[in-house]
Order: structure tokens, then C-alpha cells, then sequence
């Protein structure tokens, strides 16, 4: 049980860390230019929080079924995506660099598919639970590109 705790801690806190990036940034994203399409702005909290979740019990699956020893390179994987999912929220909002927060979420895309072929060696059900994970993201680096590309005076170096 210690185990499912630490790893759901861990993507929680990921979690966390972004959201401390967006805590002034309501107002930002209310006034940026965005496609028809981009979801309200309340809805990305709840969303992102239960795949959290899924995260969390994904990395639990693999570390229960083959530890470290049989799963370091896919535990690393997933330890490397959570950084780089941290570090767009401050990119995007706290830094409010466009081109940046693409970059890092087209890696964070990579990131997520190769942990997703790395836990469905060691555990089906491990990467089945990063699916919708990846299919928000890969959502989220579309809005990305499109808001940056309709906001280039928002979201530029300076």
C-alpha cells in the first residue's frame, strides 16, 4: 500500500508544482486569443487531477509487478515525463514563452508514448491507464500551438 501512495504522491505533485505556475493565471488565460475549440478554463483542474490518478496507479502497477530492478528504464520514463509535465505549466504561464511550451510539450508527447511502450512490457493494464493521458496531451500540444501561434505578443521572449 506504501508503494501506490508513494507513486500516486509523486503525480500529485507534479501536479501541484504546475498549478503553482498557474495560480496568478486566470486572468492571462481568460485574455488570451483561443480556437473555438479550447475547452474552458475551469475544466482543466478536474481533468488533469484524475489523470493524475491514472498516472500514479500506472507507475504502481509497473513498480509492483517488476520494482526497480526489472522496471528502472520505464520508472525512469515516467519520472522524466513528470518533470517535463511540470515545466509546461511554468513555461506557458509563469514564463509565458509560446514557442518553449511547445517544444517541451511535443517532448512530453514522447516522453509519454515511449513510458507507455515501456510499461506495456512489464504491465498491460500500466499502459493501458496512460491512454487518456496521452490523448489529452496530444490535445493540449494542438491548444498549444494554437494559442501561442493567435498570441504572439502574450507569449514571446521579451
Amino acid at each position: 500500500m506504501r508503494g501506490l501512495i508513494v507513486w500516486l504522491a509523486a503525480s500529485l505533485a507534479t501536479g501541484a508544482i504546475g498549478a503553482l505556475a498557474t495560480r496568478n493565471a486566470r486572468e492571462f488565460y481568460a485574455g488570451l486569443v483561443k480556437p473555438e475549440w479550447a475547452p474552458p478554463g475551469w475544466l482543466f483542474g478536474p481533468v488533469w487531477t484524475v489523470l493524475y490518478l491514472l498516472m500514479g496507479v500506472a507507475a504502481w502497477l509497473v513498480w509492483r509487478r517488476a520494482g526497480w530492478a526489472g522496471a528502472g528504464v520505464a520508472l525512469s520514463l515516467f519520472l522524466a515525463q513528470l518533470i517535463c509535465n511540470a515545466l509546461w505549466s511554468w513555461v506557458f504561464f509563469a514564463w509565458r514563452r509560446g514557442a518553449w511550451a511547445l517544444a517541451d510539450i511535443v517532448l512530453l508527447v514522447v516522453l509519454i508514448v515511449a513510458t507507455l511502450v515501456a510499461f506495456a512490457r512489464v504491465d498491460r493494464l500500466a499502459a493501458l491507464l496512460l491512454v487518456p493521458y496521452l490523448a489529452w496531451v496530444l490535445f493540449a500540444t494542438a491548444l498549444t500551438d494554437a494559442v501561442w501561434r493567435a498570441n504572439p505578443d502574450q507569449l514571446s521572449p521579451r
